[in-house]
């Protein structure tokens, strides 16, 4: 993707500030780092709604599967009578 350098510092910079990356100035460089806590931290508070999700959506599939024997059941009922 195209991008100004400006816009990649202004990118840069807030990401630093919410501390996702760190900054270190060798030189006249500036190293960034990636800092893998907080989204470490993200990744464990979603991890119990990916559970309930996955579990409602096992139960929601298995619904489906039901319906769908019951109808295709009820069809060859009715195509025999």
């Amino acid at each position: 993707m195209p991008m100004s350098r400006i816009g990649v510092m202004k990118h840069l910079g807030i990401l630093e500030q919410v501390g996702l990356i760190t900054t270190r100035k060798v030189g006249r460089e500036k190293l960034h780092y990636l800092n893998p806590a907080p989204l470490q931290n993200v990744a464990s508070w979603l991890d119990s709604y990916r559970r309930l999700w996955e579990d409602r959506m096992d139960r929601l599939e298995e619904l489906i599967d039901r319906t769908q024997s019951t109808d295709k059941a009820k069809e060859q009922k009715d195509a025999e009578t």
